[in-house]
């Protein structure tokens, strides 16, 4: 079975690819580190940093894998934590390209 690190991410506009059911998305939520947690329509993950430079470090690695996975996550940055959405607007919902990017932020981190 391929790794969700190893995939990349699908078009899903115009509803394209449906959203997942809570008990896919609940599956695919054991693939990724513990760390995350569905939140609604929406998988969370809040990272905390020492200092102002390694959050923003990260930040900026997490807008590399978005913008070349094309799913883009809704990100709350402050000093020394950084909030990690992710959802798929087109569907309302939670996609496997959620736990796609989910899982390539994990690898960011070691």
């Amino acid at each position: 079975m391929t790794s969700l690190t190893e995939k990349k991410c699908q078009v899903c506009e115009s509803g394209a690819v449906p959203a997942l059911s809570q008990q896919a998305a609940e599956k695919l939520l054991q693939s990724v580190s513990a760390d995350w947690k569905i939140n609604d329509d929406k998988i969370t993950r809040i990272v905390e940093f020492k200092g102002f430079y390694k959050t923003m470090a990260f930040v900026n690695a997490v807008a590399w894998v978005a913008n070349s996975e094309g799913h883009h996550p809704d990100l709350e940055v402050s000093f020394n934590k950084c909030t990690v959405n992710f959802t798929t607007h087109a569907v309302n919902g939670l996609t496997e390209n959620d736990f796609i990017c989910a899982a390539k932020v994990d690898a960011l981190l070691g």
